[in-house]
This record gives C-alpha cells, structure tokens and sequence, in this order.
C-alpha cells in the first residue's frame, strides 16, 4: 500500500510560501547550470560550422592557427596544384591562398577598441563557403581597396557599414558589402581581396591555404603527400576539424567556471530544500504517526517525502530551462583565445541540455531530501501521536 501522490500535491499547495522560495532557488541554480551549458553549445556550434568537411585547411605545421602560420608563395604553389584538388567553374583550381592580419576597431556603443580579423581571400574564397550570402551591398572587386564586414562586425564597429571606410594598413577601405555567415566565425571578420592586404601589411606570405578535394574520400592521401613532402613544413587537416579544435579552449574554460558556479550555488539551493523539507516533517510529525498506525511502512513515508522533494526539484528544473531559454535572443561576444580577436556567438538550447539541465534539477531534489525523507520514515508512532 503506497501514499497517494494526492497527499504530496496537498502537502505542497499547503505551504505555499515555502514551496515557491525552494523551487524557485533551485530554478536559479538550473538557469546558471543551463547557460553555461548553452554558452558552451553556441560557441562550439559557431566555431565548428565555420568550418565545412568538405574543404581542407592547410597551414604550417604545429602552428595551430592561422595568425601563428606561414605559408610560403612557392609551397601555396605546390598545394593548390595536387592532383585531388578540383577544379572550379573557371577552369582553375578551387582553391583561396589567404592571409590573416589583426587590427583594433572602435565599438559603436563605447568606443572601446577591440581586435577585428582581417581576412584576405582569393577569388574562390567565398565559393568555398556557401554558408556566406552577401546581404547588403556587393561583393568586393579584387585588385581594390574594397572590402566587405561580416553581419557581426558591421553592427558592432564604427566604420564597418556599407559605405563606410575604415583605415588601417596605411590605406582607406570601403565596406562594399555585409556578408552573412549564418553565425559562424565568419560573422566576425573582415573580408578583403588577399594581395592588396599583403602589400598593404607587407606580407610576403599567406598564412593559410583552403581548398576543396576533388572526392572527399582522398583526404588521407592528400594530407599524407603533403605532410611527408620535404620541400614543404605543412599540415593539413579538414576545415570542420581544424575550427572545432579552435573551440576547446575556450569551451573548455567556459564549462569549468560554469560548472564550479553551479555546484557552489547548488550545495545552497540543496541546503535551502533540506531545511524546508526538515520543517516539513517536524510540523507534520502527528500526521506521520497517524499514516503509520494506518499501515503505512517505513518505506512508504520515505518515498513520498522523496517524491515530494523530487516534485520540489522538477518544478525548479522547469522553471530555470524556460528563463534560460530566453537567453537564446541575446548574442555576445568574447576574446577568441585562439586567434585573439573578438568572436560573437549566441547562446543555443537543445534538447541534450534540457535533458542534462532538468536531471541535475532531479538530483538537487533527491540530495536534499534523502534525509528529511529518512527522519520522516524513523519516528516512531507512539512519540509522533503523542505530538498531536
């Protein structure tokens, strides 16, 4: 014979005030448990979907970046010419040498100065990523001061909106057009025809080459031609493979502060259920007595304190995953450690965090219960009627 769940949804609307504050601190703690865990989610989906499996990433090896490679014009050269890369529409190689520069830019709501990736691309270096639609303004030209912003730096810098300029490299740019990179990385940078960017910085070398294989299948012999090829001091690895290592990091120190935040605030939303569930019992000792002498066991007692507890848990669960669902309309940005440039990113819900969310909300529930539940279930009947 088991308690009725009745008894416990009573029990729960009796004590109102109580119920309300319990589950609405452990909804605090699921909410900074949920962030972190979208936080991590959207960094990772903006980074990794940069990055397509079908195109390779070359740069110099162990270099890790593309800010800290070097690629020689003669090794781009050797590169782009293998025989697994595919030719494109133009009859040439599908293939961007490009090169990577820093600047710092002025915010439009501040005007703090942060650092801004400078992208040069070569005349297939937007054929390559289908992800990115110019959605205002045009293309640039090559062979002209003309650049285009992504979606994320034009509404975040001044100087970087159509019809624009922006000065760095001892020359004047304009912003011909605002690419939209379906937030990714892309969305962060500033894209611009690669030789005028390398006379302009003094480059004499690209920092990295993209290219496209022909059949994605010969991945492994392209990169071992290229990596056991003595004239060349390169490595390649796949695009999506290359920007997801770009995210561990960061993503991992997100997750680290996140989660010794959400254990310290725990232990105090866990503190704060075991007390409400403490006067729980001690105001209802007389009715305990009364549902053991009725025949309840032990047992019985015990789990409907935990049920209630669980109930405590699951209402703060879902209440913490719908305030931080909110947080899906905000974007924000950090220092990307990786290239030290300002990445923006959006905070992303999916169902392997609500599930993680809500079960930690659970595990709060039964924590601070167990031992509520287990004083409940020792007292003794003839102690707990006499108490009436």
């Amino acid at each position: 014979m088991s308690i009725p769940l009745s008894y416990t949804l009573r029990n729960l609307a009796a004590r109102r005030l109580t119920t309300l504050l319990t589950a609405g601190g452990m909804a605090l703690v699921v909410f900074v448990f949920a962030t972190v865990l979208m936080l991590e989610e959207g960094l990772k989906k903006t980074l990794v979907e940069t990055g397509s499996p079908d195109n390779v990433v070359v740069t110099r090896r162990s270099a890790g970046t593309e800010v800290q490679s070097i690629v020689e014009r003669d090794q781009a050269a050797i590169v782009e010419n293998q025989p697994e890369v595919v030719y494109g529409g133009d009859g040439a190689r599908l293939a961007s040498k490009e090169t990577i520069v820093l600047i710092s830019l002025a915010k439009r709501d501040s005007a703090k100065a942060s650092n801004v990736l400078i992208r040069g691309v070569g005349r297939n270096g937007i054929e390559l990523r289908p992800q990115v639609q110019i959605v205002e303004g045009r293309m640039f030209r090559p062979g002209s001061t003309e650049i285009i912003a992504g979606r994320s730096v034009a509404e975040r810098y001044q100087g970087a909106g159509v019809g624009e300029t922006l000065r760095f490299g001892q020359r004047v740019w304009t912003v011909v057009g605002i690419m939209d990179a379906g937030k990714t990385g892309f969305d962060s940078e500033i894209w611009g025809d690669v030789d005028q960017l390398m006379q302009a910085f003094r480059r004499p070398t690209y920092s990295s080459v993209i290219l496209k294989l022909n059949d994605p299948a010969a991945f492994s012999q392209f990169k071992m031609r290229i990596e056991n090829d003595p004239r060349l001091t390169l490595e390649a690895k796949r695009e999506s493979v290359f920007y997801a290592e770009q995210s561990q990091l960061l993503a991992n120190f997100i997750r680290y502060l996140g989660m010794m935040l959400s254990i310290t605030f725990s232990i105090g939303a866990i503190i704060g259920a075991m007390i409400t569930m403490y006067a729980s019992v001690a105001n209802r000792t007389a009715e305990i007595g009364t549902l053991r002498a009725l025949g309840f066991r032990r047992k019985n007692i015990m789990f409907a304190f935990l049920v209630e507890a669980l109930m405590l848990g699951a209402a703060g669960g879902i209440a913490g995953l719908v305030l931080a669902s909110f947080m899906q309309f905000f974007t924000i940005s950090t220092m990307n450690w990786q290239s030290f440039s300002e990445l923006a990113f959006s905070f992303t819900l999916n169902g392997a965090i609500v599930v993680k969310s809500f079960a930690f909300a659970l595990i709060m529930g039964v924590v601070g219960g167990f031992l509520p539940a287990a004083r409940a279930a020792r007292l003794n009947i003839v102690d707990s009627l006499r108490a009436a």
